[in-house]
């Protein structure tokens, strides 16, 4: 099982409908097979996360956040990983808007 305890990470690319971008931090705490984290970014005030991660190291997660707009958001990620060249993660992620409009898209995190 990959270990996320206090890695931190950044999207490197997210679908149009996100509201994550290049400057969002995820600060992500591990415990077991618990995954928690606490982001924020310049469209996002504050957000949480937490999932359930499996021996292949993919997080099972749901999220919720007040965007800078005010209003609060929830959905569903899948979130499988990838051990880049340099031994950082690299997270290749399909989620789904649980408020609002229900949209779908997919994201890339890697470990700073």
């Amino acid at each position: 099982m990959i270990d996320y305890n206090n890695k931190v990470f950044k999207p490197v690319s997210n679908s149009d409908n996100g509201e994550v971008d290049g400057d969002t931090l995820f600060h992500y705490k591990q415990q077991g097979n618990i995954l928690s984290c606490v982001y924020h970014g310049p469209k996002i005030n504050h957000g949480q996360l937490i999932g359930l991660v499996n021996e292949e190291g993919t997080i099972n997660m749901r999220y919720h956040q007040v965007n800078a707009k005010g209003e609060l958001m929830t959905g569903v990620c899948n979130s499988s990983p990838e051990i880049m060249p340099n031994g950082k993660i690299r997270l290749h992620e399909k989620w789904q808007w649980t408020s609002g409009d229900l949209s779908a898209g997919e994201s890339t995190l890697e470990e700073i």
